[in-house]
């Protein structure tokens, strides 16, 4: 989905501090699927990333009053979003429930009970889930602030700079963060593949 010409705006900034509906829309419909992702790339479920991403917009509302168009408003979102991740892992690690195998299962049917997407075959089901699951857990070994920054930069494509606004670090620190989780990532992904 384009960027809405309003977010580019130079009076964007005074419409987010007046709360004007149109623009919190506006970003909304921009960034929601963004935050998502990254939330989920971040190691959440599906369902943790999507509240993760609801109080972040929450308080993207609230704080709304103080943004001063300084930065681009994806900046200010994303630093919302990362300390929020914070918040949710220190309450998640309390609750570790499991998905109702009820739901997950009528989660796979539309309201005509047909497949909402059909099953893949066995071979591409399980090399899809390998696959997925190396990678997520290779990024699970990561420090997490070298998680954040290589999914803000490689799965989010913010710039350098905006992570350096997000995560409060200099340039050259982003860049040896972003150096090391990309080594690190190879090399655990080259070892569990060298033992398959």
């Amino acid at each position: 989905m384009p960027e809405s010409p309003l977010l580019s705006n130079p009076g964007f900034a005074s419409l987010v501090r007046e709360r004007d509906p149109v623009a919190l829309t506006a970003v909304v419909d921009a960034y929601l699927d963004h935050i998502v992702r990254a939330a989920r790339g971040a190691g959440l479920n599906q369902q943790q990333a999507e509240d993760v991403a609801q109080n972040t917009f929450a308080t993207f509302v609230e704080t709304a009053p103080r943004f001063e168009g300084r930065s681009h408003v994806r900046t200010w979102l994303f630093g919302i979003l990362y300390r929020k991740l914070q918040e949710a892992r220190r309450g998640f690690a309390t609750d570790r429930r499991t998905d109702d195998i009820d739901q997950v299962f009528e989660s796979r049917f539309d309201e005509r009970r047909t497949w909402t997407k059909p099953p893949r075959g066995p071979e591409d089901e399980l090399f899809a889930k390998e696959a997925s699951h190396e990678i997520s857990d290779c990024l699970r070994g990561l420090p997490e602030r070298q998680r954040m920054v290589f999914l803000m930069r490689e799965v989010e494509g913010l710039a350098t700079r905006e992570i350096c606004k997000i995560l409060h670090a200099s340039i050259t620190n982003v860049g040896v963060m972003l150096f090391r989780a990309r080594n690190r990532l190879r090399e655990c992904l080259e070892t569990k593949w060298d033992q398959g």
